[in-house]
């Protein structure tokens, strides 16, 4: 196997845990989520179904500097509130969206 042939096949392996995480990373953790009332309507602005996903894996992934930054951002409204998130998700529910978003934004860095 050539080097190209090793890339795409890591592109595909992490395309396909990627697809995995994000249905399980939804069923487990922005299911329970959407129903709480208190948290619905602050999962950030979803353009498709299961944007939310992505807002709440990015939440729970991202640097509290960078969170800071959104938070001050006019556009704010974009994202998931990163407070209320936290306050309501668990350690399983913060690894498995840190473990999504890494190969999520592998996987779109690799286009």
């Amino acid at each position: 196997m050539d080097l190209l042939e090793i890339l795409v096949s890591l592109i595909m392996l992490f395309t396909f845990i990627s697809a995995i995480l994000f249905v399980i990373f939804g069923q487990v953790t922005v299911r329970k989520l959407r129903k709480n009332h208190e948290t619905k309507d602050y999962l950030g602005v979803e353009f498709a179904s299961g944007w939310d996903i992505l807002n709440v894996a990015q939440a729970l992934s991202i640097p509290k500097c960078i969170k800071e930054k959104f938070k001050q951002s006019k556009f704010s409204f974009f994202f998931a509130d990163t407070d209320l998130i936290y306050k309501h998700t668990n350690k399983l529910d913060r690894f498995l969206a840190r473990i999504f978003y890494f190969f999520y934004l592998s996987h779109e860095c690799s286009h």
